[in-house]
């Protein structure tokens, strides 16, 4: 005869994690009051025992809940923004309602921790499914399905939608090329995300193929934040051979780039071409030359994959690629080589 397995409780996370009732609540109702290593302790406890609270008890208890959950890194990065859009269209034209999760800061440590444990809470109790913008975790633990936008692992094992990163990054750069630059810098994303690392790749393999030597000096380490991208762009600019254009890796960074020219008297693009990644609302208004990955895009379609999955049909593709397209502007112009 079988026996049920017995529902974990919050008594058991307490118990196995060393801590009071209290704190696993405190926890779980994300309280910032509870010290950060302990957090992580408990959360890692819960995401080990498979435990969710009882959210379920609260909702009506039905088969199909009409609910989707959203867990973004940050809600106030103009990436998020347009990524959330596309959701927002897609649920609008739906029967579903949407549930939002934040980290609250696109850079978090434990970030891939933190979205393990809002799957696990949200797809164990009241919703149908769960999409996750820019997912750091490779798996989940989870009974309803999830679709990740722009995932940062290379290899998910879950459904998800993707820019052309690679093809895009290739297209600037050769772009660039094409008008004439040759030292052609680059300010790089965080080097954990698989898109960043297309995209530098991208760029280099551009280089290799028009015969242009690789110089890592022009190789600055980014973290796709506006504060780092001027600081990177002062490094750049104070190489005996500064470059005449710069690839930011996202259109953030390439706002970061502005700003740094601005500060250093550096006009755009008479002295110094730019050129970005995610053609973001901003990037029209700075005139700046970018590839367009068609965020909004990307949510809509992983709505539509994820209602698909929640209504029990299967997909064409577990990868849906999003076409990227260079958008041309005012922010680069041809290099005029002047006689030595």
């Amino acid at each position: 005869m079988k026996h049920k397995k017995r529902a974990i409780t919050i008594q058991d996370v307490a118990k196995t994690a060393g801590v009071s009732v209290s704190t696993v609540s405190r926890v779980l109702n994300g309280k910032t009051d509870v010290a950060s290593d302990t957090q992580d302790h408990i959360l890692k406890v819960i995401n080990k025992l498979g435990y969710t609270s009882n959210l379920a008890a609260r909702s009506m208890r039905s088969h199909k809940k009409n609910l989707i959950g959203l867990v973004v890194p940050d809600i106030g990065f103009p990436y998020s923004i347009e990524i959330m859009k596309g959701v927002n269209k897609a649920i609008a034209e739906s029967n579903f309602d949407l549930l939002l999760y934040t980290t609250g800061d696109i850079q978090k440590n434990g970030t891939g921790l933190h979205e393990q444990h809002y799957v696990s809470l949200l797809n164990n109790s009241i919703t149908d499914g769960v999409i996750i913008v820019a997912s750091a975790a490779a798996e989940f633990i989870t009974n309803a399905p999830i679709v990740a936008v722009d995932p940062h692992v290379i290899n998910p094992n879950y459904p998800s939608v993707q820019g052309t990163n690679y093809h895009g990054a290739l297209e600037v750069t050769e772009y660039l090329i094409g008008l004439g630059h040759r030292r052609i810098g680059f300010i790089s994303g965080r080097q954990e995300i698989g898109s960043a690392g297309r995209r530098l790749k991208g760029y280099q393999d551009a280089l290799v193929n028009a015969g242009i030597e690789l110089d890592e000096e022009l190789i600055a380490p980014g973290d796709f934040t506006q504060k780092n991208a001027r600081k990177c762009t002062r490094q750049l600019l104070s190489l005996n051979d500064p470059p005449t254009a710069i690839f930011a890796a996202n259109d953030q960074s390439a706002i970061g780039v502005f700003e740094a020219a601005e500060e250093l008297g550096v006009r755009i693009p008479e002295d110094m071409s730019v050129v970005g990644f995610d053609n973001i609302s901003e990037a029209k208004y700075l005139g700046l030359t970018t590839v367009d990955q068609f965020l909004a895009d990307m949510g809509y379609a992983a709505v539509q994959m994820l209602i698909k999955l929640i209504n029990g049909e299967s997909l064409e593709l577990e990868i849906h690629k999003m076409q990227t397209k260079l958008v041309e502007r005012t922010s680069c112009q041809k290099l005029i080589r002047t006689a030595q």
